[in-house]
């Protein structure tokens, strides 16, 4: 009999079908936040500077935000970060709701909300590597 206790970063049993079903949404995500999410922000592309003017945060925070979604999306892709990083980007689309309906009366609520779901699934899904990462960290203090 095996004690999962006494190994506590053994991965779950997957099936092949789920592992590629989690690698697959894993790049998806990493994609779009990269892509059509960041990289408008860091580039300064004028709907994304229009949008911060409005919420009064300007290129100060517009390049923030694309900084953190950047990094969420590498982070996405890290396997030691895998399990920690859709918790954060999460925490992330939270915000992005909450400024959607206070800045912008509701407009394009629903997206941060709806990204909220693979995310939450692949936190869940690896949530064995935010085990490995607090030894990594607990080892280098």
């Amino acid at each position: 009999m095996t004690n999962l206790a006494a190994a506590p970063t053994a991965a779950p049993v997957r099936s092949r079908r789920a592992r590629i079903a989690l690698n697959a949404t894993t790049i998806v995500l990493a994609a779009f936040f990269a892509v059509a999410s960041a990289l408008p922000k860091l580039f300064a592309v004028s709907a994304a500077v229009d949008s911060f003017d409005t919420i009064g945060w300007g290129a100060t925070g517009m390049y923030i935000i694309g900084a953190l979604e950047l990094a969420g999306a590498v982070a996405l892709l890290v396997p030691v970060l895998s399990g920690v990083a859709p918790i954060a980007l999460s925490a992330l689309m939270v915000g992005a709701c909450v400024t959607q309906i206070v800045a912008f009366d509701g407009e394009n609520a629903a997206t941060p909300l709806i990204l909220m779901i693979p995310l939450a699934v692949l936190a869940w899904a690896r949530r064995a590597r935010n085990r490995e990462l607090l030894a990594l960290v607990r080892r280098a203090a």
